[in-house]
């Protein structure tokens, strides 16, 4: 696992072991930083369930000004800091020990790029989404990673389902705010 581009490119990220870590893929980490690609820059992201923190690194590693990481586990908070550390990126990152959906209740920070990927089938983005809706800017883009049997509501708040991405067992769900005179 390494940073694709941008200030840490080609930096090796440090990884969770277990049967339940399931790193995002190079080429799916591709895929999403090349539908946003013109976002990045200067964005508040979160890495919801940040697990090793890639999504996020990767972000503020391409120009994103800040980036907050929630994951429950201590073991991946260890990971993220180290990487944070490894990459040189810590200054504009912020690393929460916390429930992702309890964070969801409290935080009061506007996101303009958020990353789902919790485990897969167990309703974690379903439950996420209607909090993180209200977490975030009018031109957001919320980026969820499944597999591809799991189906999410096509319309949460203000934001629907613009586009789904398949790679093997992966899916990808972006969901944007829908345009006032969009057909989409």
């Amino acid at each position: 696992m390494r940073v694709i581009t941008g200030t840490a490119r080609g930096m090796k990220l440090t990884t969770l072991e277990g049967l339940d870590v399931r790193p995002t893929t190079d080429q799916v980490k591709e895929s999403i930083f090349s539908i946003i690609q013109f976002e990045v820059e200067g964005a508040r992201v979160l890495d919801l369930f940040a697990g090793s923190g890639q999504l996020g690194i990767e972000a503020l590693s391409r120009g994103a000004s800040s980036a907050i990481f929630i994951d429950q586990s201590r073991a991946a908070i260890n990971v993220i800091n180290e990487n944070l550390e490894h990459t040189k990126l810590a200054k504009n990152a912020i690393v929460k020990n916390e429930d992702s959906l309890g964070f969801l209740d409290f935080s009061k920070d506007t996101f303009d790029i958020a990353f789902l990927d919790p485990p897969y089938g167990k309703g974690l983005i379903e439950a996420a989404l209607p909090k993180l809706v209200e977490r975030m800017s009018d031109a957001g883009v919320i980026i969820c990673e499944t597999s591809k049997e799991e189906s999410l509501p096509s319309e949460v708040g203000k934001f629907y389902q613009k586009r789904e991405y398949k790679y093997g067992k992966i899916k990808l769900t972006v969901f944007r705010v829908k345009e006032e005179n969009s057909n989409d």
